[in-house]
């Protein structure tokens, strides 16, 4: 423990701690429990080796150079986590583990089927140059990459989970018949990861995944239906990586479809370093776009380090965020204990391979967990702006496109033979989408807006007025419902102050808003109100005073409450003249 006092972390911002974390982005963690996290951490994503598994097999490599692969992976695996766990310039400074990117299992598989693992260098070469462009990119494309693109993008990943994850709890294969003992296992599986999620002490939160892999595994064993055991007894304790050959003749359209899915599995790193960052902020806004940008560049240099060795390339696993999410701890020292175990089981092929060997039926539950907890933070992440129709469509649309593709797969084949793997993926369909209806819908939108009030109508309706003005406007600039509501109550508060002096009228309510600020100005006749708090009665014995001298000591009293509550309201509350006119400023933190 005294080595670990001695490291210091890149400095990251000071957040207020969610109260329901029990350990947050930069706490320590006591060493039982870092141990334990760490374990679950590695064993889910070793889990999904199976993604390696499935390339490999498709591309008909022998054992020997499979687990060449397999072990040039997790490597990449754990220099991708260390950075993202480290942070900096290189990283998010979170817990994020990364797992075999899904997106690429059929390019990796026709790639090394004709190439060898020699192929997988100028693959990992192109994915990892892209998502470091990407990294330095995205920061300033904070309008292309609102928290609703960001949501749909995540929702739209746990929607494409549902079906594997079926098919794997279930052991339904081509012919759709239901494997009931596969189904029993993997239901009683998500049953314990599930309940001691809900209904477990803090202590045994931390181990509700993993106990939910032991109960599934020791379910599985008890009917015999644990598989590859032979190739485990065969598999050598030790071994080190084998570099191969370089190829360098790639078809390049190859090339570019690995540079666009790059792009498009950036696009999820975003969603999940957005996830993380709202995790452990309970004040949370928006994107940290510095940190989401240093998360991508800490996913392509992992993969562009790893290239040499021919390692499959890596991505955030949502699996491990959704393991976060279960054990209420996001810490940073949770992920370098999980890089570390990662390079040691890199190093040792029986240890990784063996992991390898969970159930399907109790990944499958897995996944499913994953599923549920991807599309409701995704549905999260849309509802936390206020939308106008243009929004509505925008969400709406992306979903009908991304579920669409997985809903009707005849539909890709329409696109040409260059592209239709890109088109059959809901992910990528939904995410360009979304992308680009928010630049479409952006188009000729003001951030700034005016309401001339009429002069003719009951004080009732200018305050009516007032509210719709700020509802509206908050939808069609896509800003934070918090925000909006309290925006909207703070300009009834401040109508009705300078309507209870007959001597102003308000003509008119203007508002901006970017990113970071959302600002209201009413501008009105006669003199401004007045911010400076007043002098209020003894209140004490109040109710002690009878007659028309309790009404005018109750008057008094409440003679400044409408500044005390629009200060309260508005971030800053300002009042002053230009010209002629009077004009009452609220500002508002977004």
């Amino acid at each position: 423990m005294s080595f670990l006092s001695r490291i210091s972390f890149p400095r990251s911002p000071v957040l207020r701690r969610p109260p329901d974390l029990l350990y947050a982005a930069d706490e320590r963690v006591p060493g039982a429990a870092l141990g334990g996290l760490a374990f679950q951490h590695m064993a889910t994503a070793l889990a999904l080796i199976a993604y390696v598994l499935a390339a490999a097999k498709i591309g008909n490599l022998d054992a020997e150079t499979t687990r060449n692969m397999v072990t040039a992976t997790i490597i990449g695996m754990a220099i991708s986590t260390f950075l993202q766990s480290w942070g900096g310039r290189l990283g998010a400074g979170a817990l994020l583990v990364h797992m075999p990117d899904p997106l690429l299992v059929i390019i990796v598989g026709m790639v090394v089927a004709e190439f060898g693992l020699g192929g997988m260098f100028l693959l990992g070469v192109v994915n990892g140059a892209v998502a470091i462009c990407a990294g330095y990119i995205i920061p300033r494309l904070r309008s292309v990459f609102p928290p609703a693109v960001a949501g749909i993008v995540i929702c739209v990943a746990g929607l494409s989970l549902v079906a594997p994850a079926l098919r794997h709890t279930t052991d339904m294969g081509n012919d759709n018949v239901i494997n009931v003992v596969d189904t029993l296992i993997g239901l009683i599986t998500l049953g314990v990861i599930v309940g001691m999620s809900i209904w477990g002490s803090q202590r045994t939160k931390l181990l509700a995944l993993l106990t939910g892999l032991l109960v599934g595994i020791i379910l599985t064993a008890t009917f015999d239906k644990i598989d590859g055991l032979e190739q485990l007894r065969h598999t050598p304790l030790f071994g080190l990586p084998h570099p191969p050959m370089p190829a360098f003749n790639l078809d390049p359209g190859v090339l570019l479809a690995v540079a666009l899915l790059a792009l498009m599995t950036q696009l999820d790193t975003f969603g999940s370093v957005v996830l993380l960052q709202k995790m452990n902020d309970a004040d949370w806004r928006r994107a940290d776009m510095n940190k989401a940008g240093s998360g991508i560049r800490a996913n392509g240099l992992g993969n562009l380090l790893a290239s040499w060795l021919g390692a499959y390339p890596n991505a955030v696993s949502s699996a491990n965020i959704a393991l976060a999410h279960i054990s209420r701890s996001t810490s940073r020292w949770i992920g370098l204990a999980t890089a570390g175990l990662l390079a040691l089981a890199a190093f040792l092929p029986k240890v990784s391979l063996g992991l390898t060997l969970i159930p399907t039926p109790v990944i499958g539950a897995v996944e499913l967990y994953a599923a549920a907890y991807l599309i409701v933070s995704g549905i999260e992440l849309i509802a936390s702006r206020a939308m106008d129709s243009r929004g509505i469509f925008l969400v709406g649309l992306s979903f009908i496109t991304g579920v669409g593709t997985m809903f009707v797969p005849e539909l890709a084949e329409q696109a040409p033979q260059s592209i239709q793997f890109l088109m059959k993926n809901g992910i990528i369909v939904a995410g360009l989408t979304a992308i680009i209806l928010n630049l479409l819908f952006q188009m000729g939108t003001s951030k700034r807006a005016r309401l001339e009030i009429s002069q003719d109508i009951a004080p009732a309706d200018v305050a009516r007025q007032a509210i719709g003005f700020v509802e509206q406007q908050g939808a069609i600039w896509n800003a934070r419902r918090e925000v909006v509501r309290r925006a909207a109550t703070a300009a009834l508060e401040a109508t009705e102050a300078l309507q209870a002096d007959t001597s102003r009228r308000l003509l008119a309510i203007q508002g901006g808003f970017d990113e970071f600020n959302l600002d209201l100005e009413l501008i009105h006749t006669g003199d401004p109100l007045s911010l400076v708090a007043k002098a209020t009665a003894d209140t004490t014995n109040l109710l002690d005073i009878d007659g028309a001298a309790f009404e005018e000591a109750l008057n008094h009293a409440l003679a400044g409450l409408p500044e005390v509550l629009l200060k309260r309201m508005a971030d800053r509350v300002s009042s002053g003249t230009i010209g002629k006119t009077s004009y009452l400023r609220l500002h508002f933190d977004h």
